[in-house]
Formats: structure tokens, sequence, C-alpha cells
């Protein structure tokens, strides 16, 4: 298994929350938003910039900018 910031998932990739580094509000607001540690997530796509991503987590779509998916790290398979 490998780690990995959310960002650099690839589409229809699959990987579990490992840790979110965001401190303050940034790190409040991902993980009211159920982006926890232990939680699956999948990469549904990303916009033709790349940013936003979007993503399934917990049977809903979620969107984030690039910058919040930065703090999240996530343990996906090599």
């Amino acid at each position: 298994m490998t780690t990995i910031k959310l960002r650099e998932m690839q589409v229809n990739q699959t990987g579990v929350i490992v840790s979110v580094k965001g401190s303050g509000e940034l790190g409040r607001r991902i993980r009211d938003m159920g982006l926890v540690p232990g939680k699956e997530v999948k990469i549904q796509g990303r916009a033709p910039l790349f940013d936003p991503v979007s993503l399934r987590i917990m049977g809903f779509t979620l969107t984030l900018r690039n910058n919040e998916a930065d703090i999240i790290q996530v343990e996906v398979n090599a």
C-alpha cells in the first residue's frame, strides 16, 4: 500500500483516508464533510483543468478544490 495526497489519485481509483493534515477552519470543514480517517473514497472525475476533483464517499458525491484535496492523505494499492 502507498500513501499519497487525494489530489494525486487517478479517476476511478479507490483509497482509504489515512489523515487530514489541515488545521483550523479548513481542517474542521473537511472533517465535517465526512472526510475522516478510515473512510473509503473513489475519484469520479476531474474538471478539464484538473481543478476541482469529484469524489464519491459514503454514498454521496463531493467536489473539492485541489488545495483542499492536498491536505488529505490516502492509502491506495500500488
